[in-house]
């Protein structure tokens, strides 16, 4: 009956076009305007990061983080959404967005949003963040702020340690403008020459690999940090002896560092991505960061030697590049953070005794273990999983995804040891991750001499899927130890990346998993499979088949409930699929942590959709697929999102959950997120995203974090006692 029924997931040939007819029929009658901009809905998820910098009631270290989040984010956005957009307008091939807007109109509203989130995000910290730190012992000042003993102790700093790394560079006919980097933090300086009188142009780059912010030293029991770019701001007059200095501002430039490989024009992937990551560092300007007070001639000969537009230039009140309060969270201040949680060893894999060593496999054999991060161990399951499979003996082979895994990843070293101990071991790399190609390369490099078989997917798809697969012999058998997951296989990452793991000994799974992997290091991926639904050619049909089948039961008077939990829903067919399901009747939760171009509340479209976004002390990264059908649930948890890019152009694979126990589990996480007593934020018709944090009462709302942090340290408990 499972199998059937997940076989049904996907579409048969004969079901194809009289599918695809009704389809079109449904979204003829379907509104013209029904989808809010990806982009605009990108710089929402942002503001939704801030709003929590914004919020006096977190600990202040932690609304600093999310300051520094932010800008992290933005940076990003800029160099990948912005760049592609100017790209395709300046090569013609741009066309209209999802709103049937022009690439050029969308740019502007783009610009005047991040214009205004930029300068909140400034004011936040100037009259928020800022003085809440100061008010708890940690200051970061300003140079006219030190005493003057503090200053000569800061100025020998400088001469031993900031001084011999820094490097200006004149600009005169005899020295052209520099080259300015993506992201560097440089000072623009104007000198006049005390001999001719001369005026002259400088740039000088703040050195990234010094600490960002300065200890001054202590003031009693209050920290207190200098900004580097001050401290060098106060010392030109070392770098350019005999010169006036006469004005001097910081600038920041954001360039075009997406990446474009063409596969099939190459033999060798790893050289022609090496050779692109080379091109990145040159990459168009498409950004420049200046503090408000600059001057017009200087900041007029950055955006004519920059070529660069007034629209693409943003004013901000200092400091520029607020990633550097990434520092702060190094202090050893527990009360300004939030509260300390080690994550547990899932109930299934806590050891017999106390002090023993659990028997991963054993454990598996005894029934399918859902694992939720980072609540519980990535270290003591994945981990563990993987290390325990490289040293048993009845292990003949191993078969793993990675997407982006850590510098210094147990995970790579566990395939390595597999692979050292003669093991057959394959490592599928995606080494087009984007923005950690380069340590995918290594990896990737480093596995090969070990022996391992590397291989690094299909032309045109990046490999996203979160996959393992152990291969063990017992009693003359051979029996497949399955994980599929949400999240990379970072240990890292997966400490404070909310994501669930499913490990299962299923013999369909195995040999769905055996397939798939076979297929990734052959050609292509053709056929179906029973228990998973794989992109890019059966997982948008299958959950366009799942999502219609909610719609039938509707329309036939029985009980249909969809809820969908992503990191970003953007395809318009799949929005249009849950709008036909709203209008049968079917009730639509959606829980989206990032972009959401989906209406929600339109009369007569989407009334009966709710959408939610939860943003916290962790990143909600976790995708859930969950359908009632007619009172047998089908639950698929996996790693695809609901974009054009993770239906079409990745190899996704979700795999459907089938243990009551885990059903319920996914089913009550998704009940209480949805809740209007949890504290969340509500997307309404208009696109605006309103948060809801305290209820009538005036106290907090339920924190699902928290919640579920206290429920599995419960559980745990519960099993110690018995």
């Amino acid at each position: 009956m499972i199998e059937q029924d997940v076989l049904d997931a996907g579409f048969g040939d004969a079901d194809d076009d009289d599918f695809d007819a009704a389809v079109e029929v449904f979204d003829s009658q379907l509104p013209e305007n029904r989808y809010l901009d990806r982009e605009v809905a990108w710089l929402s998820f942002n503001q939704r990061v801030l709003e929590l910098a914004e919020d006096p009631r977190l600990p202040v270290l932690e609304r600093a983080n999310f300051l520094a989040i932010f800008a992290s984010n933005l940076d990003e956005f800029f160099m990948v959404r912005v760049a592609g957009l100017k790209r395709r307008i300046v090569t013609g091939l741009a066309v209209p967005t999802n709103v049937g807007r022009a690439p050029q109109d969308v740019l502007t509203d783009i610009s005047g949003e991040a214009h205004r989130l930029q300068e909140r995000h400034a004011d936040v910290w100037t009259r928020m963040v800022r003085p809440d730190l100061a008010g708890s012992g940690i200051e970061v000042m300003s140079w006219d702020a030190l005493s003057e003993d503090e200053q000569t102790r800061l100025t020998d700093y400088f001469q031993a340690q900031v001084f011999p790394v820094l490097m200006p560079l004149a600009v005169d006919p005899a020295h052209p403008f520099p080259y300015i980097s993506g992201l560097s933090l440089n000072l623009a300086i104007r000198i006049r020459n005390a001999k001719t009188g001369r005026q002259e142009f400088a740039r000088l780059k703040v050195p990234p690999m010094l600490p960002r912010l300065v200890e001054v030293p202590r003031d009693g029991k209050t920290v207190r940090f200098l900004p580097l770019e001050d401290l060098i701001s106060n010392h030109l007059g070392d770098l350019f002896p005999g010169m006036e200095i006469l004005d001097h501002h910081a600038f920041r430039l954001t360039r075009n560092e997406d990446v474009v490989i063409e596969e099939d024009e190459t033999e060798n992937l790893i050289q022609a991505l090496e050779a692109e990551l080379l091109r990145r560092r040159f990459g168009p300007p498409i950004r420049l960061e200046v503090t408000e007070d600059m001057d017009d001639v200087t900041l007029s000969l950055l955006i004519n030697e920059l070529t660069i537009t007034e629209q693409e230039v943003y004013r901000l009140p200092g400091p520029l590049d607020l990633r550097g309060l990434f520092e702060l969270g190094r202090i050893d201040r527990p009360d300004l953070k939030y509260p300390p949680h080690v994550p547990t060893t899932a109930v299934a894999f806590q050891p017999a005794e106390q002090n023993g060593r659990a028997d991963i496999f054993k454990a598996i054999r005894a029934g399918d273990v859902l694992v939720h991060h980072p609540y519980e161990s990535f270290a003591t399951s994945v981990q563990a999983f993987l290390e325990q499979a490289a040293k048993d003996p009845h292990v003949l082979a191993i078969k793993q995804t990675l997407y982006r895994t850590s510098g210094d990843s147990p995970i790579v070293q566990a395939l390595i040891d597999a692979a050292e101990a003669g093991k057959q071991v394959l490592a599928l790399v995606e080494v087009k991750a984007r923005f950690d190609e380069a340590a995918n390369i290594v990896w990737a490099r480093k596995l090969e001499k070990a022996g391992v078989h590397v291989v690094y997917g299909l032309v045109g798809l990046k490999t996203h899927c979160k996959l393992a697969l152990v291969i063990r012999e017992e009693n003359g058998v051979l029996r497949h130890y399955s994980h599929i997951g949400t999240g990379n296989y970072n240990p890292k990452t997966s400490r404070i990346y909310e994501d669930f793991g499913l490990f299962t000994t299923d013999g369909q799974v195995g040999k769905d998993l055996t397939r798939l992997f076979n297929e990734l290091s052959g050609y292509a991926i053709e056929k179906k499979f029973k228990r998973l639904l794989v992109a890019p050619l059966h997982l948008r049909k299958g959950l366009l088949r799942q999502i219609d089948k909610e719609r039938k039961h509707a329309l036939e008077g029985k009980p249909a409930h969809i809820r969908i939990k992503v990191n970003s829903m953007v395809d318009e067919e799949i929005i249009d699929a849950l709008y036909r399901a709203s209008q049968a009747g079917v009730r639509v939760d959606v829980w989206v942590r990032g972009i959401c171009s989906l209406k929600p509340g339109v009369e007569g479209m989407s009334e009966n959709i709710t959408v939610r976004s939860i943003l916290g002390r962790y990143l909600e990264h976790s995708r859930i697929f969950a359908f009632d059908n007619d009172g047998d649930p089908q639950i698929f948890i996996g790693s695809a999102d609901m974009m054009h890019r993770n239906l079409d152009r990745r190899v996704e694979a979700l795999v459907r959950v089938i243990a009551p126990a885990h059903i319920k589990e996914l089913t009550d996480l998704f009940e209480l997120a949805m809740a209007d007593t949890t504290s969340s934020w509500w997307l309404g018709t208009d696109g605006e995203w309103t948060r809801h944090s305290v209820g009538d009462d005036g106290k907090p709302l339920v924190d699902i974090q928290d919640r579920t942090m206290a429920s599995v340290q419960r559980r745990r408990r519960t099993r110690a006692a018995r």
